[in-house]
């Protein structure tokens, strides 16, 4: 289908003026340009050796001066590979934009581009990942994949499979994740250095690294003494259920003096409906989410909370998948980033009226 200028939608219009009477730059033009070979310009967008960091950088500005895109419909008739990675995300999954936009710089630069499709309530995974191996990407990484054990042990049969945020035991997939157990100790070591020991946790559901979260809550309590303050409210990873677990406390009549959330997105909900209640953040509850997304460091919510390195996660995500397309034979492996506490302001010591 082509726009009202004539060119098909989707069509990229080159950034500057193209040589050769207004034609689409080539390859060649690009070469021209920097005064090398075709040759060494193809080494460039193909991510292969034999650039100098500093031809690669003059290839690819004159190729931004000029508008060259690469052909990538020929590019994958010319080639065994497509070059292309698939990546299967949830909508409205803040964090998993954040990765996404991490995994277009690393991606970018070995010489690869994303395909993406979505996971939804009405979408499920097998079709999202089915949408992706009808583009012929060359390897997939899916981003927290809430899908059967059977379903991906068929997959990793099929194609290259990372997984992000979530752990297939007994399947030879390759996996990036967080230290789930560092990072919930250090969200509960805080609290409990201001003296809070009430404590309660809001579940993630079925959510990417939920259950090794509130394992790890559980496990902290009981070697803190603190085995009789242990409470998991149910959740999902969403403003709802942040907002549900808020009225159900005030239903209760006890708002304990702390709660750990599974994520940012779930903590924000319980933030946004307990402090209309009149419950005073961080005086009367000290809140603790988990991800770190754009959101939390807002001046208005100022939100204390758990990051992930999502630019770790996703250049990890594309090594990996790299590294299974040029060598299949590999074990399969895992690769497990460090977490860091960013304390803002929803956090302080309980009120000195609060008892134990």
């Amino acid at each position: 289908m082509k726009g009202r200028d004539g060119r098909a939608d989707g069509a990229q219009e080159p950034a500057g003026p193209a040589p050769n009477g207004g034609r689409r730059p080539t390859m060649e033009d690009v070469a021209a340009r920097v005064g090398v070979s075709r040759a060494l310009v193809s080494v460039v967008f193909r991510g292969a050796p034999g650039a100098s960091a500093g031809t690669r950088e003059r290839v690819l500005a004159a190729a931004a001066e000029i508008g060259y895109r690469p052909d990538l419909a020929a590019r994958t008739l010319a080639s065994a590979r497509s070059r292309v990675l698939g990546v299967m995300l949830t909508v409205h999954n803040t964090f998993h934009a954040d990765l996404v936009e991490a995994m277009y710089t690393e991606a970018e630069e070995v010489g690869y581009d994303l395909v993406l499709s979505a996971h939804a309530p009405t979408r499920h995974s097998e079709k999202a990942v089915g949408a992706l191996l009808g583009h012929r990407c060359d390897a997939l990484v899916l981003l927290g994949p809430e899908t059967t054990a059977r379903f991906l042990e068929d997959l990793v049969e099929r194609v290259p499979v990372v997984a992000v945020g979530r752990r297939f035991p007994g399947i030879p997939v390759d996996v990036v994740t967080t230290a789930e157990g560092p990072a919930v100790r250090q969200a509960l070591d805080h609290l409990r250095d201001l003296g809070h020991r009430d404590i309660t946790h809001l579940d993630g559901g079925g959510g990417a690294g939920s259950a090794e979260r509130r394992r790890a809550y559980r496990d902290w309590m009981r070697r803190n003494g603190l085995a009789d303050h242990v409470r998991v409210l149910p959740g999902d990873h969403t403003e709802a259920s942040g907002a549900e677990a808020a009225r159900r406390l005030l239903a209760e009549g006890h708002v304990p003096t702390a709660l750990f959330a599974s994520n940012d997105r779930s903590a924000i909900g319980f933030l946004d409906a307990i402090t209309r209640a009149g419950v005073r953040v961080p005086q009367d509850i000290s809140l603790i989410g988990f991800d770190d997304i754009p959101l939390a460091g807002l001046s208005h919510i100022q939100l204390t909370t758990v990051r992930q390195d999502s630019v770790g996660l996703a250049r990890e995500a594309v090594r990996l998948a790299i590294e299974r397309l040029e060598k299949a034979s590999l074990p399969a492996r895992s690769s497990v980033l460090e977490p860091a506490l960013v304390v803002r302001g929803t956090t302080a010591a309980p009120r000195a009226d609060v008892g134990d």
